[in-house]
């Protein structure tokens, strides 16, 4: 079963949100086949801490509108890892360091890749 219509909608205005505040490598993951809690993971990084808070903060705000409040928030002190569980979707905002070493990408591999629009993509990571 792939993820829901619901899923894909919220992943989708979170990766804008993100990508409005210039999250970078931003993914989304069907990983409803492989869990039962949760539909898609959605992937982004950031540069340094006060950019992942605003990122998340912006992610917040944008799903809240839209009546999706976070059931879980960890990390968030920190702002290195930060983990938004929505229900459907779970988003993972982390430091570009600690995505290169945890590499979530490559441990959910095997899970079909949501495509994103252009606005949700983020940036590369690359300087113009």
């Amino acid at each position: 079963m792939a993820a829901s219509d619901r899923a894909l909608d919220i992943a989708i205005d979170a990766a804008r949100a993100a990508s409005d505040r210039k999250a970078q490598e931003i993914i989304a993951l069907d990983v409803s086949e492989r869990l039962v809690l949760t539909d898609v993971f959605l992937i982004a990084s950031a540069t340094n801490e006060r950019q992942v808070s605003a990122i998340v903060d912006n992610i917040e705000e944008t799903l809240h509108k839209r009546g999706v409040k976070a059931i879980r928030r960890e990390g968030v002190r920190e702002a290195r890892w930060v983990l938004l569980d929505f229900g459907d979707v779970v988003v993972h905002v982390q430091h570009a360091d600690d995505r290169v070493y945890y590499a979530l990408e490559r441990l959910w591999a095997d899970c079909p890749v949501v495509e994103l629009p252009e606005d949700a993509r983020g940036g590369d990571g690359q300087v113009d």
